[in-house]
């Protein structure tokens, strides 16, 4: 149990740190421009996007994955706080921040694809579990409910874009 706690604890920390590192690179005369190769993905057989998208307005884009970033970082948040045994806290940010509030319920309303809306409305509600599950203080069970949480982000991403 213990390590399966802290593989999740590691893979997340390397995404976070990937994150933080990548949002913090500056150009300065010491650090220079790093180039991407446009042919990075030269000879790769790269599938078809056959996801559905929602056809969303750029307002609607920039909104929605300003909501994704705030779930990964409340998600990368819930974790820390179970390593240092704040379950209570845990809580709090998983249902203030993941779970099935007005604003979140509105927002899966407002996208005009049914299964995208039972989708989020899903995720939130897993979410709200998870708030509770994490109230009992047990680590593995919290993190099982977070993986299952965690299950709705994979299951949206492989099945939708924007």
């Amino acid at each position: 149990m213990k390590h399966h706690y802290f593989f999740v604890l590691f893979l997340l920390s390397i995404t976070w740190l990937a994150c933080a590192q990548k949002s913090e690179q500056k150009e300065t005369p010491e650090s220079p421009k790093i180039e991407q190769k446009a042919d990075l993905h030269e000879g790769m057989d790269i599938p078809e996007d056959n996801r559905i998208s929602l056809d969303l307005l750029p307002k609607q884009k920039r909104h929605q994955l300003q909501n994704m970033r705030s779930h990964l970082v409340a998600v990368q948040t819930i974790v820390e706080l179970i390593a240092k045994n704040d379950f209570d806290l845990a809580s709090k940010v998983a249902h203030s921040q993941l779970g099935s509030t007005t604003e979140m319920k509105l927002m899966c309303a407002s996208f005009g694809n049914k299964d995208f809306e039972d989708l989020g409305l899903n995720f939130h509600a897993s979410a709200d579990h998870l708030s509770e599950v994490l109230k009992t203080k047990d680590p593995k069970k919290s993190l099982e409910a977070l993986s299952v949480t965690m299950n709705y982000c994979i299951n949206c991403h492989a099945n939708y874009r924007q």
